[in-house]
């Protein structure tokens, strides 16, 4: 039996009187945990002094870059993992949700930092708040890392997922994370943090890891450290109640139990395909890591009129499930994570009533009282409106058919579970399924609608996805563990900075209205490296003629009655005569601040925020005010991109049109 070790202020260590941990197949016990006699507040000490200040040193687009490094690196060699999973009682297919999804959170942050994010340390919020009649003085949502260390404390069914995606968003955000996985699965944890700290892609203190207790480390903790927790609600009720979360600000985030239901709308008759595709989905709630999974579906809520054909329908598919070895590939189920997990099951089912539908099945090659296996077990509820079911989890194998007259009924069933993670709704009827999605959104996460047109891409009922909200109301917890930048915010700190346009242009790398501008030559001429934010060129003015506007308008087709027919546009309420085109200003615009000869610029990819603020009549003199807005470097790629501030104006400086032009600039480098 070797000891699973903790990695501290840059040591692994293992404690004393380790706790034993069994295999989920055989009962045999595999390893000890435990964290007695690591000082953990060494812990905060490095993480906070070492890890965070390197962190926050590096831009998003850096961080997103280590990011992808090591969901690569730990995707190029996942055997280990694998072996090591099979002792959680979880098949091949269960470990690669565990395993591959982790990795691929890694690499879905790394995307999300590089898409969304600046390559900046500072995260902008909203736009500039004008506070002064003059320009003066003006103020700005900005967003940072906290100066503090994530403390993570995941659950025991997905060891390397459920520590990944929280680490993900918290490395992104620039805050250094402590992570403590549940006991009974810490060695498949253990395995990949070594991977990742044997990589050295990590600064130093990015990653620590406790196995076993973290008593006193909470103690440590105040209002720049994050507090995330996965797990039961009772655990969560308890943490809440700490006083580092209640005197000391620590910023706190749960997700817990969660009694999701699958709905199957009236119109979804046996004869759909929608009936079949409700079924698979429930049975592979069912089994899919045992059920063990804080999304599987507990609640299989049914039109009454069709309960007895969903009832037979689940049962004939149930007989077929092979209960056995998790690593033999003709195992639909393994085994629950351990002997007292199954036991908490069981008494849950006990506690839940009802009448059981489906409780046996055939193991196949284990021993299913040695090992930690169950049978799939199907209830049905005697009264849909005050079953137990919709207060008590069993966490495996377990689900409940019930029955609704109407689609509010149905809504109300589902609500009754006092918050979800997410629930399922499928259906042929486009409004029976709005309905219902609307009536239940409130009450989770994530709702998940499927009819025959989406079921072939449909991630499924119980994928959480790093792109939209993990977490849900209530008995849920009330967190986001994922959803893009969502999770990442939870991370850090929203401030309001008030200061001169100048103030804020250098705080936040971003030129703001009102800012120093500088002329000094055309800045089409200036590599990359060679432009600064507020770099400018105030170009020669133009005439717009009414020969260019009917020119326009035959050129391009565009004859709408406004450029054409001076009667017309003066009868709008907006006109008063006819107007050159909003598109023609723009080319006109970039005809002013182009520069024609071969040089830096390689593109220009796009405008964004575009508004056509006054009419631009013939006759008008129009010239370009082009700023230098913002830089960002796309790193290796000897080019990076550059947002330039675009204001035509008149002859008596009225703004006409606004808006961002997004070129690709070339870096100098080394070139002379």
């Amino acid at each position: 039996m070797r000891a699973v070790e903790s990695f501290v202020a840059g040591r692994w260590a293992a404690g004393a009187d380790g706790r034993p941990v069994h295999d989920a197949v055989t009962g045999a016990v595999i390893a000890s945990v435990s964290s007695a006699g690591i000082d953990l507040g060494v812990a905060h000490t490095h993480g906070r002094a070492v890890a965070g200040p390197a962190l926050r040193e590096l831009t998003f687009h850096e961080r997103a870059a280590i990011l992808r490094a090591v969901g690569k690196m730990v995707l190029a060699d996942t055997d280990e993992l694998y072996a090591l999973s099979y002792s959680t009682g979880a098949t091949r297919s269960d470990s690669s949700i565990d395993i591959d999804g982790g990795a691929g959170a890694l690499l879905a942050y790394s995307g999300i930092g590089r898409r969304e994010l600046p390559n900046q340390k500072v995260w902008i919020d909203g736009v500039v708040q004008g506070l002064s009649r003059d320009g003066s003085f003006v103020g700005q949502h900005i967003i940072t890392p906290r100066h503090g260390v994530a403390l993570q404390i995941n659950a025991f069914n997905f060891p390397m997922w459920g520590m990944l995606e929280k680490f993900a968003s918290a490395f992104l955000a620039g805050v250094p994370s402590i992570v403590k996985p549940a006991t009974p699965t810490a060695y498949v944890t253990e395995a990949v943090v070594r991977k990742i700290i044997d990589s050295d892609l990590l600064p130093e203190g990015a990653l620590q890891f406790v196995a076993g207790s973290i008593d006193g480390l909470i103690d440590v903790l105040d209002e720049q450290d994050t507090l995330s927790f996965t797990g039961s609600a009772a655990t969560a009720r308890v943490l809440r109640g700490n006083a580092a979360v209640l005197d000391r600000g620590v910023r706190f985030s749960a997700e817990t139990d969660s009694l999701n239901a699958a709905v199957l709308a009236p119109a979804a008759g046996p004869d759909t395909p929608e009936f079949g595709l409700f079924l698979d989905e429930v049975i592979g709630e069912m089994t899919v890591k045992a059920g063990q999974k804080c999304t599987a579906i507990r609640r299989v809520i049914v039109p009454a009129a069709h309960a007895d054909a969903v009832e037979e329908a689940l049962v004939e598919r149930m007989r077929d499930i092979t209960v056995g070895d998790p690593s033999a590939p003709d195992t639909d189920m393994g085994a629950l994570v351990g002997i007292s997990q199954r036991e908490d099951v069981r008494a849950a089912v006990g506690r839940v009533g009802g009448t059981t539908v489906l409780d046996t099945c055939q193991f196949e090659g284990v021993d299913p009282e040695r090992g930690a296996f169950m049978a799939p077990t199907l209830l049905r509820a005697d009264d849909a409106a005050t079953s137990l079911a919709h207060v008590v989890e069993p966490f495996g194998p377990v689900a409940t058919l019930m029955s609704y007259a109407t689609l509010d009924e149905a809504v109300g069933l589902v609500a009754k579970g006092r918050g979800s993670l997410v629930a399922s709704v499928y259906g042929p009827d486009l409004d029976e399924a709005a309905a219902v999605t609307l009536g239940i959104a409130p009450h989770h996460g994530r709702v998940h609608t499927i009819d025959a047109s989406s079921a072939a891409a449909s991630t499924g009922h119980g994928s959480p996805l790093p792109q939209l909200v993990h977490g849900g109301p209530g008995r849920a917890g009330g967190g986001e563990e994922l959803g893009g930048l969502r999770s990442v915010l939870h991370y850090m700190q929203r401030t309001a900075v008030q200061g001169s346009p100048d103030l804020l242009t250098t705080v936040t790398g971003t030129w703001v209205e009102g800012a120093a501008r500088r002329e000094k030559g055309h800045p089409f001429t200036l590599h990359f490296d060679e432009l600064e934010v507020g770099d400018c060129l105030d170009t020669e003015p133009r005439v717009i003629t009414l020969e260019d506007i009917e020119h326009f308008a035959h050129f391009t087709g565009d004859l709408f009655y406004a450029h054409m027919d001076e009667e017309a546009a003066k009868a709008s309420p907006i006109f008063e005569g006819r107007v050159a085109h909003g598109y023609l200003v723009l080319s006109m615009a970039a005809g002013l601040f182009v520069w024609p000869d071969p040089g830096p610029v390689l593109a220009n990819y796009g405008v964004d925020n575009l508004r056509f603020a006054t009419p631009t009549y013939p006759g008008t003199e129009i010239r370009v005010i082009f700023t230098c807005k913002e830089k960002s470097l796309r790193a290796g790629a000897g080019y990076g991109e550059v947002r330039w501030d675009t204001k035509v104006v008149d002859q008596d400086d009225n703004l006409l049109a606004s808006y961002d032009v997004l070129t690709m600039v070339a870096e100098r480098g080394d070139a002379t």
